[in-house]
């Protein structure tokens, strides 16, 4: 049950730690090469301009490793570490210290504690939270849809499920956000692929959209496809594009993934499959995802929750 990882990330930009640098040379803080990513620990300005956001918050939780190697990482930070989603950067470094009376927050750092047990694991020197507690801490904390992607992520990569997350949902006797992870958690998956393919499936259940299947495999003239999103009884397939799926940053590899995926697409019409695309930012944004399958003929089949719909990107825990 309380899974650990059999390694974590490590930090995409090199750490430049003060206490070692040459005593010859000038301080570090005078070298505008560098950047300085927390006290005594700086990086390579030009390779931390060219980090993603949940990137950068990578680097910031190794440079806090670094610092404070007692430290034991948690939520947000424990999934950037473990290659769990992580949305845009962070505000906070959390970490976790059961023999605190209660949570507090000082500058970028939040430290959570617990009346409750709480299992830990160390890997390469770092002290984290185990999978279990990292996945429901997030699924309190995050938006639902959020709080999803996280699920199905660790459900897809450590192989744990639903019922192990709720189990351990019920065994804490903290009841903030308990619904909101029970959302979440009930309905994790193995069979997600990315953090856009959950977002989509919380932006379909809350439009009123039939449930659909996931990662359905069509035999289709010789050849085998899988769609993201199936409804076979409506002739309707879903595809939540991302970046990765046509490797954009190769522009080769780009327009040979997007020819394929042409002739994909086009080899499914003529087998009467209508196709709904959107990205993204067409589920976060809502509009694009429901207009989409709108448009290839899915129609909603209860009454939209509107709440949910509205709030499916707001995250306040990160910039």
């Amino acid at each position: 049950m309380d899974t650990a990882p059999r390694a974590l990330r490590a930090s995409p930009a090199p750490l430049i730690v003060a206490s070692g640098a040459p005593r010859s040379g000038p301080p570090l803080w005078r070298d505008e090469s560098l950047l300085r990513v927390r006290s005594g620990v700086y990086t390579v300005r030009t390779a931390w301009d060219g980090l993603a956001p949940w990137e950068r918050y990578l680097a910031r939780v190794h440079a806090f490793a670094v610092a404070r190697r007692d430290a034991v990482f948690s939520h947000e930070s424990a999934a950037a570490l473990v290659g769990l989603p992580v949305f845009g950067e962070p505000r906070m470094i959390h970490i976790f210290d059961g023999r605190r009376a209660r949570s507090v927050s000082y500058g970028d750092v939040t430290v959570h504690t617990s009346a409750d047990p709480r299992s830990t694991c160390e890997v390469a020197g770092i002290r984290i939270t185990t999978i279990p507690n990292v996945v429901v801490d997030l699924a309190r904390a995050l938006p639902p849809a959020l709080g999803l992607a996280v699920a199905d992520a660790a459900s897809r990569t450590f192989g744990l499920d639903a019922e192990q997350f709720l189990e351990r949902l019920l065994e804490q006797s903290n009841t903030f956000g308990v619904r909101r992870a029970q959302w979440a958690l009930t309905r994790a998956v193995p069979m997600a692929e990315s953090p856009g393919e959950s977002i989509s499936r919380a932006v379909i259940e809350w439009c009123g959209f039939p449930a659909p299947a996931l990662q359905t495999e069509h035999q289709v003239e010789g050849r085998t496809y899988r769609s993201d999103f199936c409804w076979p009884e409506h002739r309707v397939i879903g595809e939540s594009d991302g970046w990765s799926k046509y490797g954009l940053h190769d522009p080769a590899a780009a327009a040979e993934a997007l020819r394929a995926e042409k002739q994909r697409e086009d080899a499914l019409r003529r087998q009467g499959w209508r196709v709904a695309r959107w990205d993204y930012a067409g589920a976060l944004g809502v509009d694009a995802l429901r207009d989409a399958l709108l448009a290839a003929g899915l129609r909603p089949v209860r009454r939209p929750d509107l709440a949910a719909l509205s709030a499916v990107g707001r995250n306040p825990r990160s910039t």
